[in-house]
């Protein structure tokens, strides 16, 4: 049960969002402008990939699965993120996307821990420094979101529920401008 009155049955950050229009807008924008523009290096795939990681080192179901399925959507392969959940998996990604996830990783545990040595890593795999600069916003960002969606101890499927992916596929297709209505 949410800690503030939100609307009844409605999963994660989408019921906060609801019952707080004055915030849903300017979070979805940014949602909307880090994860749906890919750059020429840097994939809404990746984007995504990025979210749906530092939400599961987060421990935030309702948005590591989310992000997931979109990211799964983007890959065109469904269970790609989960499976790059797991450090096991990422020889089956770039050298690239691994070093940004590790920058990832450490802006979700302590930003502070992100070194010279680490950008320079990225860069070296071929990350730019745009690249560098959106997976730090992405994943400070996303902390931010996923506090959001736990500080209110919102309502969330369990883990590989069908509606994740069903609401993946939808925010594929609309964005997140258009996610509430």
């Amino acid at each position: 049960m949410a800690h503030i009155k939100l609307p009844e049955g409605i999963p994660g950050i989408v019921g906060p969002m609801m019952a707080y229009p004055e915030t849903a807008k300017p979070l979805n924008d940014l949602a909307e402008t880090l994860l749906c523009k890919a750059s020429e290096t840097l994939s809404t795939a990746e984007r995504e990939t990025i979210a749906s990681y530092v939400s599961y080192l987060n421990q935030c179901v309702f948005c590591s699965e989310v992000h997931g399925a979109v990211a799964d959507v983007r890959w065109g392969q469904k269970g790609k993120a989960r499976e790059i959940w797991s450090k096991e998996n990422w020889s089956k990604i770039s050298i690239r996307l691994q070093s940004l996830l590790e920058i990832a990783a450490k802006v979700q545990k302590d930003a502070r821990s992100v070194t010279t040595d680490d950008v320079l890593k990225a860069k070296s795999a071929g990350a730019t420094e745009t690249d560098i600069h959106d997976t730090v916003l992405i994943a400070a960002a996303f902390c931010m979101f996923n506090r959001y969606v736990d500080g209110l101890a919102t309502m969330a499927p369990p883990r590989q529920h069908p509606a994740y992916e069903e609401m993946g596929q939808r925010l594929t297709e609309t964005g997140y401008r258009n996610s509430i209505s």
